[in-house]
């Protein structure tokens, strides 16, 4: 059985499905590799502006492969390709849309915190439950969740393991929107075909630039910004962008 499927589901949509039901997608080393090579493969396609990722209606993903976990020593974890995998999904450059529905427990949860963006179906549920195997999260957990919602919040739930509702992801901006569980794929897909209508390049470094948020200061932070905005200024599909807007006309932007 293939661990993932991919398919152009609109023009410039990529769609990725985790595939693994009968172990609730659980994410191990091969489905890893499988979402970076995906994206690898549409990272250089200039066909592919933007990508979905999801499990299915039950079940986005319930966390690691614990059977591979198992087997590993503290030799043998340290060895472990996981890390540079869970790089590569983190260094693809175009938009990345996760669908969650279901459980998005412990690695299942940090697969999402690498999202651009997130909807969640009304069934969807996100955990950190590490703590009740005696260990903390390995992908980002504690740093990504930390600084997307706070400290105070990110200790209760990392160490409690308290499952966390579609609601509450809402309310502390894990996700951006709610959806009914059977429509969650399809609005995802929606928003992933109206921003690939947009001017690649312009996409590339708003992605860029909010991805330093919390890696530079303001001022660093504004200074990288402007050099993008001065950036784009060379670019043709801002001067269609400037053109089609003067005309009355939509902008057929090319990423150059």
């Amino acid at each position: 059985m293939m661990l993932i499927k991919t398919q152009i589901v609109k023009a410039g949509v990529l769609l990725i499905e985790l595939n693994r039901p009968e172990k609730r997608n659980a994410l191990n080393n091969a489905t890893l590799n499988a979402i970076a090579d995906a994206l690898q493969d549409a990272e250089q396609n200039a066909e592919i502006r933007t990508v979905v990722l999801t499990g299915n209606t039950t079940c986005f993903a319930a966390g690691a492969d614990l059977n591979e976990l198992a087997a590993l020593d503290v030799v043998s974890i340290q060895q472990d390709p996981r890390p540079s995998l869970w790089k590569r999904i983190d260094e693809f450059s175009k938009p990345l849309i996760m669908a969650v529905n279901g459980y998005a427990f412990g690695a299942g949860f940090e697969l999402a915190l690498h999202a651009d963006i997130v909807l969640c179906g009304d069934n969807a549920q996100f955990a950190l439950p590490e703590i009740t195997l005696g260990m903390l999260p390995g992908a980002g957990g504690t740093q990504r969740l930390a600084r997307l919602i706070g400290q105070q919040l990110t200790m209760r739930w990392a160490m409690t393991g308290t499952p966390i509702s579609a609601q509450t992801a809402l309310q502390h901006g894990i996700s951006s929107q709610i959806c009914p569980k059977d429509l969650t794929v399809q609005y995802a897909i929606e928003l992933a075909e109206k921003i690939a209508k947009q001017a690649p390049l312009a996409i590339r470094v708003i992605k860029q630039s909010l991805k330093t948020v919390h890696e530079v200061s303001l001022s660093q932070g504004l200074k990288l910004e402007r050099q993008h905005f001065v950036w784009l200024a060379a670019t043709q599909d801002r001067q269609e962008g400037i053109h089609a807007f003067l005309e009355k006309r939509q902008p057929q932007f090319r990423g150059v």
